[in-house]
């Protein structure tokens, strides 16, 4: 089961998960786009607004209905958040809270029965797409990057909940990624950091084999990202002027 799977790196880990056997349950807000990429890889849908909490258990009581095991969950459904906290609306700063943290706790929270019951059928898994700004506080998108701080302690609190009850937790963390709602190479400032700017499908890749080879914690690209993650840990200072030299552009936002 994939979450925001319409587009970006939602459909293109449906499409490697699919390549490599599973059957995929799409959800996501858009009904057109959905359809459609379900036709094509011969799954199912379901239509949910994952920041609802009523209609995710809602949307999880028919899934689990229709089956009743879960094999994987991603929870990648997420929004962008540009602006810093003394900038952005109020309530983009709720809204990106709700969807990017708080919709994948709902979604697991719902889906835990299935997840449970796939523990006898070759163990389960649940992976949250977070994001390098869930260790690097990125000032010009502050909201957002809350957002994916909160998703990577969740995601490691639920990883020590769950430990040895069969339902494997992984954290699958990408630096900037070109997709519809994320057009990195158009808003960001810096020609350095749109270097670095990298495809749903590597991401999507990322994602099939940290369930397969059981990986805790991945960065996609490893570097610069694991290495400013380090230096965000050991010195923080130096980050945060790194972060305040680097910007998207005003024209853009």
């Amino acid at each position: 089961m994939i979450t925001g799977a319409s587009s970006g790196i939602g459909e293109s880990t449906a499409r490697e998960l699919r390549r490599r056997g599973w059957l995929c349950v799409l959800v996501a807000r858009r009904e057109e786009l959905l359809q459609a990429l379900a036709a094509d890889l011969d799954g199912e849908y379901e239509i949910c607004d994952v920041s609802d909490r009523a209609a995710v258990e809602s949307m999880a009581a028919r899934v689990l209905e229709r089956h009743h095991a879960i094999g994987l969950l991603v929870n990648n459904a997420g929004i962008p958040a540009r602006g810093t906290f003394l900038s952005v609306h109020p309530e983009l700063i709720e809204r990106v809270m709700a969807v990017n943290y708080l919709g994948g706790v709902w979604c697991t929270r719902a889906l835990l029965p299935g997840l449970e019951a796939a523990r006898g059928e070759g163990g389960a898994h649940v992976v949250n797409l977070a994001s390098v700004a869930g260790t690097v506080a990125f000032a010009p998108a502050g909201a957002y990057a809350a957002s994916k701080h909160a998703q990577v302690a969740f995601s490691r609190s639920l990883r020590a909940a769950l430990a040895g009850s069969g339902i494997r937790v992984h954290t699958v963390m990408p630096g900037f990624v070109e997709t519809e709602a994320f057009p990195q190479r158009g808003v960001l400032e810096s020609r350095l950091l749109r270097r670095f700017v990298i495809e749903p499908p590597r991401v999507a890749t990322a994602i099939a084999d940290a369930v397969d080879k059981d990986k805790a914690e991945v960065v996609v690209p490893w570097f610069p990202y694991r290495l400013l993650a380090v230096l965000q840990a050991l010195f923080p200072g130096l980050i945060s002027r790194f972060a305040g030299m680097s910007d998207y552009r005003s024209d853009r936002v």
